[in-house]
C-alpha cells in the first residue's frame, strides 16, 4: 500500500508473525509494511489514518470492528493464536517476543532443510507456528539425538519429525489442520 512502511516487518500490525510465513519465507512478501504487497489491506489503510500506529494493540480503538471474524479463517498463517501472540508480544516487550520469533524462524528453516521431503511445507509451518516454543526445542533435540536419521531417506526422516510435532500437538490439545474461512451467505 503506497505509504504504508514500517520498521519491524517480522510480526505484522494485527499480530500475526509474517517471520513463519511460507510466504515470506520464500521472498513473494516483504512481510507486513516492508514494501508492495497487501495493496488492499483495510488494517494498513487504518493504521495511516491512524498516524501510522506501528501494532493495533497501540491504538486507543483496538480491538475494532475490523477484527469481526478475522481470527475464524487461516491465510499462509494461522490466525488462531493472533491474540495470545500479541499478548505476549505486550508482556514480554516486542523485542523479547520477536528473539521468540526468530528462534522458532530457525527451527521452520531446519525442518524445512533437513526433515522435508518435499510434502511437509505447510504441515511444519503450521506446527511452528502454533506449538510453544518450548515443545519445538524438545521435538528437536529428539531427532538430534536420534543415531542414523541423517542417513534415512528424506521420508523416513519427515515422518519421524511428523510424528514428533504431532505428539506435541496433541499433548497440547493442538491441531495442526488450518482453519478454512467460513463461506459468506
Amino acid at each position: 500500500m503506497k505509504g504504508f512502511t514500517r520498521a519491524e516487518t517480522r510480526f505484522s500490525l494485527c499480530g500475526l508473525n509474517c517471520a513463519l510465513c511460507s510466504m515470506h519465507l520464500g521472498g513473494y512478501c516483504p512481510g507486513c509494511g516492508g514494501g508492495a504487497g497487501n495493496q488492499s489491506c483495510t488494517i494498513a489503510k487504518c493504521s495511516l489514518e491512524h498516524d501510522g500506529v506501528q501494532f493495533c494493540w497501540k491504538c486507543p480503538e483496538y480491538p475494532c470492528s475490523r477484527y469481526e471474524g478475522f481470527d475464524d479463517g487461516d491465510s499462509f498463517v494461522p490466525h488462531r493464536n493472533r491474540k495470545q501472540d500479541v499478548a505476549k508480544a505486550r508482556e514480554l516487550g516486542v523485542d523479547a517476543y520477536l528473539a521468540r520469533l526468530e528462534e522458532k524462524r530457525t527451527i521452520l528453516e531446519d525442518l524445512l532443510a533437513h526433515y522435508n521431503d518435499g510434502r511437509r511445507k505447510t504441515f511444519f509451518n503450521t506446527a511452528v507456528y502454533l506449538l510453544p516454543l518450548e515443545d519445538l526445542r524438545t521435538v528437536m533435540a529428539s531427532l538430534d539425538s536420534r543415531m542414523g536419521l541423517s542417513e534415512q531417506t528424506a521420508k523416513e526422516r519427515a515422518l519421524a519429525a511428523v510424528g514428533l510435532l504431532q505428539e506435541a500437538a496433541d499433548r497440547q490439545g493442538i491441531s495442526l489442520k488450518r482453519n478454512k474461512r467460513p463461506k459468506e451467505e
